[in-house]
């Protein structure tokens, strides 16, 4: 009798393609199941894109909220060569008379010329004390909180380069430097910092045992108040002095950050007539950050209008089409870009007052001239974006009461974030399904198999019989 070796051989039939088209019908549901998951992807893709348009929306209608941004910004010199200014915080509009009769100096001493920066000039120490001169340098007052710097030169370190860079090293407030020209070279030493306070005097511990005379390490030694000046001051260290609006002002640096609040001013050389610094409401920065509103308010309506349109020409549907959430988000926006406020006061209460004119579409038009017009008022403009109602959050301004919708809508319990986790979970439901509809498949198609395998066998064993009893009753047809 024939063996069977495949699934068909034995009766005939075409049994791979009948266990096909069976299993195929048993992964119907896969398949649709698979269709759904697309889609929720798409989704789940929209509401991705939906929460960056948002996000960007809730920064513009930040900037707006924030007083800071309200705030003059806009300072300027009449001459900045003398003057220059910039803005801080809290910077007040006005204008500012200055005047400068001195700038602030740090304290410089040169040594004795010698033959070149590698000459040795004897070993020993120096140290280094930092403090403030009186007018004729016969008293010297130690800074507060300063600690006098002891540097050791041994022999073989008292070359000028050598010393240079050990006092470097030692940071004692001082910076060394070596200066060469066709007469030689000097050590030339100055205070790291401008100021009264920040002058220095140098005492030294000559190895030849004399401390005071111009010869070894006693050259670089200068503390006029016990006689010694063996290095030559070139400046003094004193501080600047300046008139801001007829008040004098003293400041032992050229940076003068709190003269004025809100203002950095730097002075830069002495003046003979005053200097006006001007500051300004940043009106055009302003301007900018409305315009940013609108063009992000707009992105994240026209996201909003595509996502969940109808096509009726092509019967094609948004993404998001028949979305509750999508829609919900749809009538957030454009009620609370309809509604008004009483901050902004008489005559500014709605975007359109504003020059914020809303279309048909729903998106917002900027009537540039109109919105010029009303940034003449600043304070109006500011009370309608960033002010606050604390007994009605309902007429705090426009600006504030967009970055609150929209941090409640990008919060964690939000619906952006709710909606997206939600998408996630059926996929995740759905591919766990899915897993477990191909096991059954293929138990289905494990059954299948031995079911007609077994089946097969059976007909191919009754068709040998067939054949076989055929045969037989051939032959006695043939004998008789």
């Amino acid at each position: 009798m024939a063996t069977i070796t495949s699934a068909g051989i034995g009766s005939g039939l075409n049994i791979e393609d009948l266990i096909t088209k069976l299993v195929a019908a048993e992964r119907a549901p896969i398949t649709q199941l698979a269709t759904k998951t697309d889609t929720l992807k798409t989704q789940l893709s929209a509401y991705g894109k939906l929460q960056s348009a948002f996000s960007t929306l809730r920064d513009s209608a930040l900037k707006l909220a924030r007083p800071e941004t309200w705030q003059a910004s806009l300072p300027s010199s009449s001459d900045a060569t003398s003057v220059a200014v910039t803005a801080g915080t809290s910077t007040t509009a006005g204008k500012f008379q200055v005047s400068v009769s001195r700038l602030a100096t740090s304290q410089t001493l040169s040594s004795q010329i010698v033959a070149n920066a590698t000459t040795g000039i004897g070993s020993g120490s120096i140290t280094i004390e930092l403090g403030s001169w009186n007018s004729d340098q016969t008293e010297f007052t130690s800074k507060t909180g300063s600690t006098a710097v002891t540097i050791d030169i041994a022999p073989g370190e008292d070359q000028l380069t050598k010393i240079r860079d050990k006092i470097n090293a030692a940071k004692a407030g001082v910076v060394a430097s070596v200066v060469t020209d066709a007469a030689g070279s000097r050590l030339v030493m100055r205070s790291s910092e401008t100021g009264q306070t920040n002058a220095f005097r140098i005492s030294v511990n000559d190895a030849d045992g004399t401390n005071g005379d111009n010869s070894g390490l006693s050259s670089l030694a200068y503390d006029p108040s016990v006689g010694v000046s063996s290095m030559t001051l070139n400046l003094a260290a004193v501080n600047a002095l300046a008139v801001l609006n007829g008040l004098s002002v003293e400041s032992e640096s050229n940076q003068m950050k709190d003269a004025i609040d809100g203002l950095n001013i730097t002075l830069l050389k002495t003046t003979t007539t005053d200097v006006t610094l001007s500051v300004d409401q940043d009106k055009d920065g302003i301007k900018k950050a409305i315009n940013d509103f609108v063009t992000n308010y707009n992105a994240a309506v026209s996201m909003l209008r595509d996502q969940t349109k109808y096509d009726a020409t092509n019967k094609t549907a948004g993404t998001l089409q028949g979305d509750s959430t999508a829609t919900t988000l749809q009538m957030q926006l454009r009620s609370l870009a309809s509604s008004a406020t009483t901050l902004g006061g008489t005559g500014l209460a709605r975007f359109s007052d504003l020059g914020l004119d809303p279309g048909v579409d729903g998106l917002l038009k900027v009537n540039d001239t109109k919105l010029t017009k009303a940034l003449g008022n600043l304070e109006n403009v500011k009370g309608f974006f960033a002010g606050i109602d604390s007994t009605d959050d309902t007429n705090s301004g426009l600006g504030v009461r967009f970055r609150q919708l929209t941090d409640k809508l990008l919060s964690t319990d939000g619906s952006l974030t709710s909606r997206q986790t939600g998408l996630q979970s059926r996929i995740t439901a759905n591919g766990k399904q899915s897993d477990r509809l191909e096991d059954h498949v293929s138990l289905v198609e494990a059954r299948l198999r031995a079911r007609y395998t077994a089946l097969d066998k059976q007909m191919g064993q009754l068709n040998n019989l067939s054949s076989y009893v055929s045969q037989q009753m051939a032959l006695l047809n043939k004998s008789s």
